[in-house]
């Protein structure tokens, strides 16, 4: 089986700027990664305050921003969530920056969020730490590294405490808001609508280089994402150009080899474009990578270039991937008709591809991880 020909490949797009229409002059302007927005606050709003500081300051607070004109600030952040195609990890960014500048107060701001999130249906708690407010999050999905509280089955996370220890004893406030049940949603479909900010990079081993144009602002909104479920990572998308530029590159230099062939070259790209370094010494933290991020960065590990090497296998020849979690290890499996190391799924044959094991074959595992059967698996959606 032969790779299909190279496409040409499209010219880079223009730069696309979104403006978030305005009644008045705002009161209220910050730039969101990239993209500048303004919003009006109504007097009544801005007022109000977290007095006494316990249950009844917060039943204060509420009644005092329920009695205001937040109808129309509700309305302004739903149609910036449409315009720029926000997800619900950018919808908590953009909540939680307009609430701090709002306020200078951070317990006021945490408050204001937390109206903000009940009125637009979410489920969101208040906790008490020290007589501070302390947002919780309800997510139906682990966020590692983030203390985390059951309600009534449900899990909620203070997110806004993502790897910084635990929070010491925490007071909960019971009461709940009527028709505010949805969850904390980190799956990352389709990529935010931010104004472009092109950058280029080139990538390559040997004799093979490539160029390929990113957004500095998806970057940055990928950085600040918490350690979410590995679904998150190997199912979200890639830019579009980025993408395109890579896979014009790849089919180019493989045009006329087997499939093997061309799939140990994707291997081996990704195997060798990139330094390895934990994630512990290049973050200070666990950080899993998007897989447009770990073409952006220049060191990267096993579980980012699993997440990687998952997509342009996925993309490129429409084949089966699996990620393939041990304990201390990430690799990926191939559903194809190939002899070699396997691992099995279900009733289906999985075919071990290792990005991080320098030089290796499709087929060829770690030595170490060889007679090792996988904690789990992670599914890799074909579209």
């Amino acid at each position: 089986m032969k790779v299909p020909k190279p496409k040409d490949a499209k010219k880079p797009q223009a730069k696309q700027i979104i403006i978030v229409k305005k009644i008045k002059p705002s009161d209220i302007e910050f730039d969101f990664f990239g993209t500048r927005l303004g919003f009006n606050i109504s007097q009544d709003i801005k007022s109000a305050s977290f007095y006494p500081r316990d249950q009844e300051g917060i039943i204060n607070f509420f009644d005092s921003l329920a009695a205001s004109e937040y109808v129309q600030l509700l309305e302004d952040i739903k149609n910036v969530k449409k315009d720029l195609n926000l997800n619900d990890w950018g919808l908590y960014l953009l909540v939680h920056e307009l609430s701090k500048r709002v306020y200078n107060i951070e317990d006021n701001s945490k408050l204001l969020s937390w109206f903000i999130f009940n009125k637009l249906g979410y489920a969101v708690k208040i906790g008490l730490v020290d007589k501070h407010v302390v947002l919780l999050h309800y997510s139906e999905k682990i966020i590692y590294s983030t203390p985390s509280y059951s309600f009534a089955n449900k899990k909620f996370y203070a997110i806004s405490k993502y790897a910084k220890g635990h929070l010491g004893r925490l007071y909960s406030y019971e009461q709940n808001y009527p028709g505010s049940d949805k969850p904390l949603d980190l799956s990352l479909n389709t990529l935010p609508k931010f104004t472009q900010n092109t950058q280029d990079k080139e990538l390559g081993f040997k004799d093979f280089k490539v160029s390929i144009k990113y957004n500095q602002n998806i970057i940055d909104f990928m950085g600040t994402y918490p350690q979410a479920d590995y679904d998150t990572f190997f199912n979200a998308p890639m830019q579009k150009d980025t993408y395109e530029q890579l896979a014009v590159a790849i089919k180019k230099y493989v045009d006329g080899k087997k499939t093997s062939e061309a799939l140990n070259f994707v291997l081996h790209f990704v195997q060798k474009s990139f330094e390895y370094q934990r994630d512990e010494e290049q973050f200070g933290r666990e950080k899993v990578m998007f897989a447009q991020e770990a073409l952006y960065y220049d060191k990267s590990d096993c579980e980012d270039r699993a997440v990687l090497f998952s997509y342009l296998v996925k993309k490129l020849f429409k084949i089966g991937v699996l990620g393939v979690k041990y304990k201390d290890h990430m690799a990926t499996a191939l559903y194809i008709p190939m002899s070699g190391d396997s691992v099995k799924a279900g009733s289906k044959r999985f075919v071990i591809a290792d990005p991080t094991y320098i030089n290796s074959n499709i087929g060829q595992s770690m030595p170490k991880y060889r007679p090792i059967k996988p904690q789990s698996f992670i599914m890799v959606n074909k579209n």
